[in-house]
């Protein structure tokens, strides 16, 4: 908006002139954020994505005000999230949703919340920071941050009545602010005293024809498992809309589903599906890699090895090492040792035929640079870099961390012993 880069203010203002004017602002009460400049990006399905990205000064006070908001509201935060939540990823929600369906949490309401980001009711939100944060001082900003409205890419103002854009810094907590009032609904029967306090208490509302369910939401994804019948999710499903309706939000009818692990669903990149071990009459819940980032994943490596491309050998081989050593750390606890095989005989071959174009080489010479003396292939090198090999990644198993989750701001107690913890799922 105001066309300051970070590298711009320090070499012309100065890095400490500029924080001591940021916070003279801060304490006069005198400081506005500017509108966040609006960027469509393409998102799955080949819809757009809108994203909001703030000025440098905006972000600082973000950033600032996420350090004072962070620790307060944490303490409140249910287990069961785990988005843009400090030592918290996505594999731990994956871990708890394999964990529960294997005893028996076998009926899943895979919901989808419609434009979550973009209709968060102010009202609502700013109701729930009042909820811990009483000084108007902190109030204020993030309220100026949620009405600071939006630049388009035309270059037309819109004001910001509901959401919080995608891009910010502050964004992502607030949205988990919002969600929390979910997260508490669904979890309230889980606290001691409750329902489904203990593994005993449970049991016995199963044994009576009633459902136990467990949330686990990452961001504005989640998914309700249940340990019931299809009518219970049916149930829940209604239950959910309630609750999100006071937030402004509301399920998406066209993407959220009720499903039976057996059939299997996706989630955050990952398909789960309960099914029998091959040569066994034994059943275990499965996390295998989806279609849709395998498929990502190739038009990347295609786009990057394209026939007609003429851009630097090097420089290609170490961008797609960098794409497949990310993409490989995301889901190498998955069961994909079979993926990452077809997927690098599917890069080999693309960087192979891109090279053979590129310097009009034929086979014969790509034998004789390749094989080594041993009659082997070796690595594909260019300029000293050489193409990863998706198959040197080690499969493991990521490990439940269920509650044991440490909080930064919290002192560490010593760590559990098995006898001391219930088990949290049956």
């Amino acid at each position: 908006m105001d066309g300051a880069t970070a590298a711009q203010i320090e070499v012309e203002i100065g890095l400490s002139v500029f924080l001591d004017e940021v916070a003279t602002e801060l304490r006069a009460g005198t400081f506005r954020p500017l509108p966040v400049r609006q960027r469509m990006i393409p998102k799955a399905g080949g819809k757009l994505r809108a994203l909001g990205i703030p000025t440098v000064k905006d972000r600082l006070v973000q950033a600032a005000l996420k350090l004072v908001l962070e620790p307060i509201f944490e303490a409140d935060f249910e287990p069961c999230s785990y988005g843009f939540r400090p030592l918290r990823r996505a594999h731990d929600a994956i871990a708890e949703i394999q964990r529960y369906g294997t005893h028996g949490y076998r009926w899943v309401l895979d919901a989808d919340i419609e434009a979550c980001f973009d209709r968060i009711d102010h009202a609502a939100l700013m109701d729930r920071v009042r909820l811990r944060v009483k000084d108007k001082r902190v109030l204020g900003l993030v309220k100026a941050f949620l009405k600071a409205g939006v630049m388009t890419e035309t270059g037309h103002r819109e004001d910001s009545d509901t959401g919080t854009p995608q891009g910010g810094i502050l964004s992502p907590l607030l949205a988990n602010i919002a969600l929390s009032v979910l997260d508490e609904h669904l979890m309230r029967p889980w606290r001691s005293g409750g329902e489904q306090g203990t593994a005993s208490r449970r049991a016995t509302r199963r044994g009576k024809g009633h459902p136990t369910w467990r949330i686990v939401r990452y961001a504005d994804d989640f998914v309700v498992v249940v340990h019931g019948t299809r009518r219970h999710v049916e149930a829940l499903r209604e239950e959910v809309a309630h609750v999100l309706a006071p937030l402004g939000l509301r399920l998406s009818p066209a993407k959220t589903q009720i499903v039976h692990m057996s059939d299997g669903f996706d989630f955050l990149g990952f398909h789960i599906q309960w099914r029998r071990k091959p040569g066994t009459n034994r059943w275990h819940v499965y996390t295998f890699i989806a279609d849709r980032p395998i498929q990502s994943l190739k038009d990347k490596i295609r786009a990057l090895t394209n026939k007609r491309s003429q851009a630097d050998p090097r420089q290609t081989l170490i961008r797609l090492n960098q794409i497949m050593r990310g993409w490989s750390n995301y889901f190498k606890h998955a069961v994909c040792k079979h993926v990452f095989s077809t997927l690098e005989n599917f890069v080999w071959r693309r960087v192979i035929r891109w090279l053979v174009t590129r310097h009009r080489l034929r086979w014969n010479d790509v034998r004789r640079r390749l094989i080594g003396p041993n009659g082997r292939w070796t690595p594909i090198t260019v300029d000293g870099i050489a193409l990863f090999d998706l198959q040197t990644v080690p499969v493991t198993r990521y490990r439940y961390r269920g509650n044991t989750i440490p909080s930064p701001w919290t002192i560490q107690q010593p760590h559990p012993t098995a006898e001391t913890v219930e088990s949290p799922v049956r």
